[in-house]
């Protein structure tokens, strides 16, 4: 991890259009990648799209599941199921290329 977010609390929103197959399994895989490399410095917000489609457009939102690194900043947008583990990393800036 990048010394300087080592203090910070990661702000993720996982955007999701109900409880489909697919969207529980990119909570549990993101669930799981925080506990291992963001333990006790992460929060989740799950926002179900049938139920609030118009957060989709704050985000731009163009496909679920998408995860989006709302802090620290810069904002970082990854879609699918995050089974990648290590694409998710990367495109979150946990851990560089």
């Amino acid at each position: 991890m990048k010394e300087e977010n080592k203090g910070e609390v990661w702000e993720l929103r996982l955007y999701v259009a109900g409880q489909t197959p697919k969207s529980i399994r990119a909570f549990a895989n993101l669930k799981r990648i925080c506990e291992e490399y963001l333990a006790g410095k992460y929060r989740i917000e799950v926002v179900d799209l049938m139920e609030n489609p118009q957060l989709a457009q704050g985000d731009q939102i163009l496909a679920v599941p998408t995860l989006v690194r709302k802090l620290p900043p810069p904002i970082k947008k990854i879609i699918g199921d995050l089974s990648n583990t290590e694409r998710v990393l990367v495109g979150l800036d946990v851990r560089q290329v």
